[in-house]
């Protein structure tokens, strides 16, 4: 059955079928290999795209850029402070104003309600560029990087998401791995997996259901056995520097380190990361605490800059999987 996307607003991989999402993924891959060959057929030409941020953000930024103007799109970027959206206007009239100047609208931020309202109220494509709870334009990079790193059908993968399991990356892989039928474990102290939203869990297992994917929480090492992806995220961002001696006593032990790498028993294990990454002490926030006493690597330098990772050709997957969503639901 042909796949149309056209009109399709993207705001959580829940909303698309596996063959959807598979989709998009084989056009990611068809798209990346026309931009290396030079060949930008311009396919949103005479479009134009609005990207609002709440939260700041550097390869979301690019990715949405570069993506819309390397296939002839216009783009205009709205942050907090030049933006009326929840201040002196409701989310639903920023919307109904925006659908009538843009053929699709990106948010980052906060709340999912928010990207909720937008697209109840666009009239046109609305794309979740990251919020508390999701992040589905990350999780599609991630599956393209997967495919062209882990010789073997998604289905076949397991993932490892080692760290706080109960943050927007966690969830967002949660649905991803559903979907495609993938084994998901979500690797992190009990206080946290205590914490993991049972609706998220429920949700992804009734799909694993009809997938034949595998979704675990587990606070044990054992579980790193057999995994092809290890996968974290940063343990406080800025913002909240006050909960960083909590969190580097709860998380220290899910550090990604070479053991740990190790412990998978998978020579070809590879190592992934969302970025940005605290892996040594040369940015100011990791410094700093250092001076205080806390390491707030989530990841060791070894790791990081190993023959495992493929952190780097994830990022610079980001812009060409959000290429596919935008050229899949408004070229």
């Amino acid at each position: 059955m042909a796949v149309n996307l056209k009109g399709r607003h993207f705001l959580t991989l829940m909303d698309f079928t596996p063959e959807e999402i598979r989709y998009m993924l084989d056009l990611a891959h068809d798209l990346k290999a026309k931009k290396r060959a030079g060949i930008h057929n311009e396919v949103l030409k005479g479009k134009n795209v609005v990207l609002l941020f709440e939260k700041t953000s550097t390869r979301t930024r690019c990715a949405f850029e570069v993506a819309c103007l390397d296939e002839g799109a216009h783009v205009t970027f709205l942050d907090s402070k030049s933006s009326q959206m929840g201040k002196k206007e409701t989310i639903a009239d920023t919307a109904k104003v925006l659908g009538r100047f843009y053929d699709g609208i990106e948010y980052r931020g906060y709340d999912q309600a928010v990207v909720e309202d937008l697209a109840n109220n666009a009239g046109v494509p609305v794309w979740n560029g990251l919020t508390d709870v999701d992040h589905p334009t990350q999780i599609l990079a991630d599956m393209l990087t997967i495919e062209e790193h882990v010789h073997k059908p998604l289905s076949k993968v397991k993932v490892v998401f080692c760290g706080d399991v109960r943050n927007n990356m966690a969830y967002a892989w949660m649905y991803g791995c559903a979907k495609m039928g993938m084994h998901f474990v979500a690797y992190g102290p009990q206080e946290l997996a205590n914490e993991v939203d049972k609706d998220v869990l429920a949700r992804a297992n009734a799909v694993a259901k009809e997938t034949g994917a595998k979704i675990e929480v587990c606070t044990t090492p054992d579980c790193l056995k057999d995994a092809d992806v290890l996968y974290t995220d940063i343990w406080a961002s800025m913002g909240e520097e006050d909960q960083i001696p909590e969190r580097v006593k709860l998380l220290t032990p899910y550090k990604v380190t070479e053991e740990m790498l190790e412990q998978t028993g998978n020579k070809d294990v590879i190592f992934m990361h969302c970025l940005p990454s605290f892996h040594n002490f040369e940015t100011t926030m990791a410094k700093t605490q250092k001076d205080l006493g806390y390491d707030i690597r989530e990841v060791t330098e070894e790791v990081f800059s190993s023959k495992h990772s493929v952190v780097f050709d994830e990022a610079e997957n980001r812009m060409h999987s959000i290429k596919a969503i935008i050229v899949a639901t408004i070229a």
